[in-house]
């Protein structure tokens, strides 16, 4: 499905979602555990974000028709840690600012359509702007989860984030990159439905998804399905992210919970 934000939008959201990141990043300790990404610190997890926006940064500044190797990326890794918790933490925080403003600084000057690499077969700049606002997007959820603190997102945004990462698993280049994808094959002709409980007439967030041979196709559409994961679209988000488990009380799972499960346990964002 075409990104339904505009390319300014997503190149906002860049330097927003990573300064919500930093928000979270300042009021917890370096070497908290995520429990989402469990062999992280919060350290990992910023360096993380701050070496894809600059990886995806470098790749847009090059218009490179390849991938370019992480170990290439000027400035890659983060700043070198010192002994100082303060100015250990202010060091890593303005390092994540400034990746986040590289990245989106070469995409507005690069536009959404100048031929670049992309891992899907899109070959577009605007890929990158959507992957690293949805990338950071996320790994904020697993900000929040470390700190204990609350998780929100525009509702447009997480829409979206979830389009994306549909867009990805239907891919083949997802599922030679992760075989598990053709698992889902065992259940082919079965659907699960999405359902954001809190969005009105403007946003219709709603999807249908179909479990096939070759892989999967989805569309957004309100249908009878054998499973519906309902709630605010936030929370479907979460769930459909392994950041909340579907037994929370923020959510509702109607029909088959086996295939709901069968369905994360597979296609899992990493």
């Amino acid at each position: 499905m075409p990104a339904t934000l505009e390319h300014e939008r997503y190149c906002a959201e860049i330097i927003d979602q990573t300064r919500l990141f930093r928000d979270v990043l300042d009021s917890t300790p370096l070497d908290a555990r995520v429990p989402s990404c469990p062999e992280w610190t919060m350290r990992d997890l910023a360096v993380h974000l701050g070496d894809g926006h600059r990886w995806a940064g470098e790749i847009v500044r090059t218009r490179a028709a390849s991938a370019v190797p992480l170990d290439s990326v000027p400035g890659r890794g983060g700043p070198a840690r010192v002994s100082d918790a303060s100015a250990d933490a202010a060091a890593l925080d303005a390092w994540l600012a400034e990746s986040a403003q590289l990245v989106s600084d070469e995409l507005r000057i690069a536009g959404p359509e100048a031929a670049v690499w992309t891992f899907l077969p899109q070959g577009r700049t605007g890929f990158w702007a959507r992957r690293r606002t949805h990338e950071t997007l996320v790994h904020r959820a697993d900000a929040a989860l470390a700190a204990g603190s609350g998780f929100d997102a525009d509702h447009a945004l997480a829409a979206d984030c979830i389009d994306e990462w549909l867009d990805i698993v239907a891919s083949e280049e997802a599922k030679d990159h992760r075989p598990a994808l053709r698992t889902l094959a065992e259940r082919a002709g079965e659907t699960l439905h999405l359902h954001a409980t809190d969005t009105g007439a403007d946003l219709e967030a709603e999807w249908l998804i179909t479990l096939g041979e070759e892989g999967i196709s989805w569309r957004r559409s309100h249908e009878k399905a054998p499973v519906a994961l309902r709630g605010p679209v936030v929370d479907v988000l979460r769930v459909f992210f392994r950041r909340l488990p579907p037994t929370s009380d923020r959510v509702e799972v109607l029909g088959d919970t086996g295939l709901l499960d069968f369905w994360l346990e597979r296609v899992s964002f990493a």
